[in-house]
C-alpha cells in the first residue's frame, strides 16, 4: 500500500514557519524590555542607548556638569564651616527630652524603667 499523507496534522514547512515566526516574536519582545523609551524622550531625539537631547533627562554638558560640581564643593565647604560635615554634626542633643524614670503599671506591679 502507497504511504499517504496525514491530512490532519500541518506540513513540515508549516511546522518550520510557526516555529521562525515565534522565535522572531520571542526576539522581538526581549529586545523591547532592554530598549524601553517613554515617548517625550522619543520626542527630544532619544534612541536606543541614546539620552534625549532635551528635557530632565538630557545628558548634562561638560560647562553645566563643572558647575554643579563646584555648587557641590562649595557647599560642602560651607557645611564643614558651619560643622554640620557629615561625620561630626551627626548627632543632636535633644534639650527638652525627659530623662527620669517613668513607672509602667501592669497588672499587679509597678515596674520601673529608665529612659536614656
Amino acid at each position: 500500500m502507497p504511504s499517504v499523507k496525514n491530512p490532519n496534522k500541518p506540513s513540515k514547512n508549516r511546522l518550520a514557519a510557526r516555529a521562525g515566526k515565534a522565535r522572531k516574536t520571542a526576539r522581538a519582545a526581549s529586545a523591547a524590555g532592554q530598549n524601553k523609551l517613554s515617548t517625550l524622550d522619543k520626542q527630544r531625539g532619544a534612541k536606543a542607548g541614546l539620552l534625549p537631547t532635551s528635557g530632565p533627562r538630557a545628558a548634562v554638558s561638560k560647562k553645566k556638569a563643572k558647575k554643579l560640581e563646584q555648587r557641590a564643593r562649595l557647599n560642602l565647604r560651607r557645611r564643614v564651616e558651619l560643622g554640620l560635615a557629615l561625620g561630626e554634626g551627626g548627632e543632636v542633643e535633644m534639650k527638652d527630652a525627659e530623662t527620669t524614670v517613668k513607672t509602667k503599671k501592669t497588672a499587679d506591679k509597678e515596674v520601673e524603667m529608665d529612659i536614656e
